[in-house]
């Protein structure tokens, strides 16, 4: 049996045309016509004014932070139900994450929660140099109602749109409410450049400053001189002629990963016991991963063997993020729930799962994975 992958890359064809361009003009180092048009596809994709690409997501939400001005002992706001690069970024800084809760209409953070945190960091006078507002696999958050309460505390936005490009809200691109936008290419992404990222923003000086301190911070002379500390985050010229083939086939990906799983949902979505994250009404997910959640009590298996057996069978599988708020990398770190004694993001990694949804999957390849989950169902 073939090995059925979470989400595995899926190139669309024509990378190598603007690999071998890099290797004919013999720009083979990071910069080059290919870095250069594919942050232009980018912007113009997600009609914003600018994007800089770079070596990872993680670098982008780090250069984002450094714009902010973040800084050792500053706070700044995080989702908790997410990957750690989306927080890691604040350790850099030296700067104290505070996670906020999801609420399950969108499985992203919750406005309530994020109203509360607010509201107290205000009374302490500690307000946070930024929110970090993730869209979960490919979902976007209630980005109105949450930028709404960070412009009420004049506290800046950074949309950490990594596993989302592609999808909308309210006719608006992903990763273009906040006054920064990140996205990521690694491997495993809706479109991938094997590994990259992006920050994009309408603040066009902001992201000059992004690519000065992405390079070394290098000032402007004959000699090597810099003033101040800088990282190798730029992207290579390569990499970026991958990124370049991908997007020309990003709509496709947004439809196939959609399409698979609408075949998910019409399998499952009558099982007592089993619901999948929901879209947001006015908004389009590019579905990068199907993420449902499971309730043993209800569907009579659990979580945790649906993987196994999946596993068994060469097909990967894998249960939601665990949160911020419990991973021994944070522990004592400040936490707000949705409610009191009321953690959704806790509910949703105890019941969560997310099933193989690599756009490169076929029909066949989802009924292997459909049959094997319905052989441990209960017959009713």
């Amino acid at each position: 049996m073939k090995r059925i992958y979470l989400s595995s890359p899926h190139m669309s064809g024509n990378e190598q045309k603007y690999i071998q361009e890099a290797f004919d003009l013999n720009w083979i180092a990071p910069l080059g016509n290919n870095v250069n048009g594919l942050e232009k596809d980018l912007a113009e994709y997600n009609s914003i004014e600018d994007a800089a690409v770079v070596n990872s997501g993680t670098a982008a939400i780090h250069l984002a932070l450094r714009l902010l001005n973040v800084r050792e002992k500053d706070t700044v706001f995080c989702s908790s139900l997410t990957f750690v690069a989306s927080a890691n970024p604040i350790l850099y800084q030296g700067a104290n994450p505070v996670f906020i809760d999801s609420e399950l209409d969108t499985w992203n953070m919750s406005p309530q929660a994020l109203k509360t945190a607010l509201t107290e960091a205000e009374e302490e006078g500690n307000l946070p140099k930024a929110v970090i507002i993730v869209n979960l696999y490919g979902q976007s958050a209630k980005i109105d109602e949450l930028v709404s309460i960070c412009n009420s505390y004049d506290v800046p936005v950074i949309e950490d749109a990594a596993e989302s490009l592609g999808s909308s809200y309210k006719g608006k691109k992903s990763g273009t409410f906040g006054r920064f936008g990140v996205f990521s290419f690694n491997g495993n992404k809706i479109i991938t450049t094997s590994g990259g990222g992006a920050l994009v923003s309408n603040d066009e000086e902001a992201l000059k400053d992004a690519r000065f301190l992405a390079t070394q911070a290098r000032d402007q002379a004959v000699h090597y001189q810099h003033s101040e500390s800088g990282y190798n985050y730029r992207m290579s010229n390569i990499v970026a002629g991958i990124g370049r083939g991908q997007m020309e086939v990003l709509d496709e990906r947004v439809s196939q990963r959609r399409s698979i799983f609408a075949r998910y949902y019409e399998a499952f979505n009558d099982v007592p016991g089993m619901n999948f994250q929901p879209e947001l009404e006015g908004s389009i997910s590019n579905r990068w991963l199907t993420a449902l959640t499971i309730d043993p009590q209800i569907t009579g298996v659990s979580r945790h063997q649906i993987v196994e057996k999946l596993n068994e069978n060469n097909i990967e599988a894998r249960p939601v993020w665990k949160p911020m708020h419990l991973q021994p990398l944070f522990e004592g770190v400040k936490y707000y729930s949705h409610e009191e004694e009321n953690s959704v993001s806790d509910y949703l990694f105890e019941y969560g799962l997310c099933l193989p949804s690599g756009s490169n999957m076929s029909v066949e390849d989802q009924e292997r994975v459909i049959e094997h989950i319905k052989m441990l169902l209960p017959r009713s």
